[in-house]
């Protein structure tokens, strides 16, 4: 991905089904970071009205990826990440926002933090990931 710009990377994002079906954008990408966004609304929330646990962690692991999609290139695949909860996610949009924090030839260390926005601007740190990115280059 580091030889994309923000709209070809959009258009890997609309590539994948799921993310079309969530409804996610790509609003930052290059330089080391990713920005996703995701409007909240009604169908991706759970039972009592929070955005799923399920849906934020979709967007942590696809900034992570973007992100170290800009310092290791388009073949990269997530390794594994961890998530932290830190409160429930309400709000208009969901915007998770990664920033590499080491990158060698193969891999990459990513974190993530993610807010919600609400009506009012507001934002409320919802959760913080980390990752490590594989590349899948084979030469």
């Amino acid at each position: 991905m580091s030889s994309l710009d923000l709209e070809s990377a959009q258009k890997v994002l609309d590539s994948q089904p799921f993310s079309v079906l969530v409804g996610a954008r790509v609003t930052a990408f290059g330089d080391g970071g990713a920005t996703l966004e995701v409007a909240v609304r009604p169908e991706l929330q759970q039972q009592n009205g929070f955005l799923h646990g399920g849906v934020i962690a979709y967007a942590a692991d696809n900034a992570i990826t973007f992100a170290a999609g800009t310092t290791l290139g388009p073949a990269v695949l997530t390794g594994g990440f961890s998530i932290q909860y830190v409160r429930p996610a309400t709000g208009r949009t969901l915007s998770a926002r990664a920033v590499v924090v080491h990158s060698g030839r193969r891999q990459a260390v990513v974190r993530c933090d993610l807010f919600t926005l609400g009506d009012d601007g507001e934002e409320n740190l919802c959760a913080v990931a980390q990752g490590t990115v594989l590349s899948t280059r084979t030469s």
